[in-house]
């Protein structure tokens, strides 16, 4: 795609990258039939072809971005669908992430718009602040119809109806210090996760531990700064990015550590982009490249380090979802699968696996009804499998699906950990003494 940048504009690292990225579109149009709001919505402009057209027409001429603009931007998952479809290369998750920075640097959002993004982006990445408006939250359930009516509230309602009942009990990280370990691996502790699936990091930790790896987090580590990068904050999301690898290089200057291990994939995504993101600053750049470089989702690892031998024959169909971040995103897409099989687990793969089920971080609060649409879309399509239980590497996802589906739904380590000497999963065990 041509473009015309002005030399000025291209000063800007951001802009200079986002026109490399345009340029390589040929306009093929092959990533349509891979989007989930193309399918759904059958519009050009909600499509990849047709928002790269709108997102060069605004950074291009540098416009004040327009309500259409900022509708079909924020209307896009960031799923990453598109970048394993298209045969030019074309780096759509560096250009969104630019556009949506331009937009909230330029445009003005509805009051409503404004404060409900504030909120969000000072509780969710805060794990102490995300368990205590949970613990509140049933309170102001009766309110759902109520804001499901009220202009610009639709997402205050999302959040409410996706709040559990009861909060989950807090699990501490406790990991056994080996006395010859074969590894050395931090953990990322992260925001979300923790609150709403303990389990997921507690699974991680005995099966690293099992494993023959000490497990250990890194003092000042906190949010991956994934939520509030793809809401356009990209100050915050920096200062995120910085404070964890000042964490993480510590370690590696210290003991030293044989990789950062990700249990959730969307922050794996982002933490695997901090050399990227940090390449502008000097101070920076190489401990990030170092950072990214060490990043790995837990069932990469594991398939690197190999698994225990099997100590519970289980036998159970597994309905696996490859989540977004981690098959599009991290390109992970063989070894989940094949580690479950592994483990002893007939794994099946739903129908249109490559479409998103609607979670992507704070999409299925700020677009509920396309939210909704796509995550029962997901659960059909898993229903057809009749699988005894659904696995998946993201904690986002587990929560979506969860909405639409009575199977129960875990992460993939916690299968793995079951499977070689561990408890059976929280979820499953639940299914089958109810």
């Amino acid at each position: 795609m041509q473009t015309s940048f002005k030399p000025e504009a291209l000063a800007d690292p951001a802009m200079q990258a986002s026109e490399a990225v345009i340029r390589k579109c040929v306009h093929c149009g092959f990533c349509t039939a891979t989007c989930p709001t193309y399918v759904l919505l059958g519009d050009e402009l909600d499509s990849p072809r047709g928002r790269i057209y709108l997102m060069k027409e605004m950074l291009e001429n540098e416009q004040t971005p327009s309500d259409e603009v900022v509708k079909h931007v924020d209307r896009c998952l960031s799923c990453l669908s598109c970048m394993t479809t298209c045969p030019s290369g074309v780096n759509y998750m560096h250009l969104v992430d630019h556009a949506r920075a331009y937009i909230e640097e330029h445009h003005r959002r509805p009051l409503a718009q404004r404060l409900i993004r504030r909120l969000l982006a000072a509780v969710l990445p805060y794990p102490g602040r995300f368990r205590l408006a949970l613990t509140f939250a049933p309170l102001a359930k009766p309110l759902i119809g109520l804001l499901r009516g009220a202009p610009g509230l639709q997402p205050l309602a999302a959040m409410l109806s996706m709040a559990p009942r009861h909060t989950p009990v807090e699990v501490p990280a406790q990991s056994t210090a080996l006395p010859a370990p074969k590894g050395r691996v931090a953990l990322l502790q992260g925001c979300a996760e923790p609150v709403l699936r303990p389990e997921f990091r507690a699974a991680a930790i005995r099966l690293l531990n099992r494993c023959g790896h000490d497990v250990i987090f890194a003092p000042g580590e906190g949010c991956c700064g994934a939520l509030v990068h793809h809401m356009g904050r990209e100050d915050d999301a920096l200062a995120a990015a910085r404070r964890n690898v000042d964490a993480w290089m510590a370690e590696v200057e210290g003991k030293g550590l044989d990789a950062i291990i990700v249990t959730a994939s969307g922050c794996g995504t982002t933490i695997k982009d901090y050399g990227f993101m940090l390449r502008a600053d000097p101070a920076y750049a190489d401990k990030a490249e170092q950072v990214s470089a060490l990043a790995m989702d837990v069932t990469e690892y594991l398939a690197r380090i190999g698994l225990p031998p099997a100590a519970n024959g289980t036998g159970l169909a597994v309905a696996y979802h490859p989540a977004c971040s981690l098959q599009h995103g991290q390109k992970v897409t063989d070894a989940p699968k094949r580690l479950l099989a592994q483990a002893g687990f007939d794994v099946c793969v739903p129908a249109e696996a490559h479409l998103c089920c609607g979670s992507a971080g704070t999409y299925n609060i700020l677009q509920p009804d396309i939210a909704e649409t796509l995550g029962r879309r997901k659960a059909d399509t898993i229903a057809r499998l009749d699988a005894d239980v659904i696995a998946t590497g993201n904690v986002g996802c587990a929560t979506q699906i969860d909405r639409f589906t009575g199977t129960p739904i875990v992460h993939t380590v916690e299968l793995l950990d079951w499977a070689t000497g561990g408890p059976m999963p929280k979820r499953l065990k639940q299914r089958t003494t109810a």
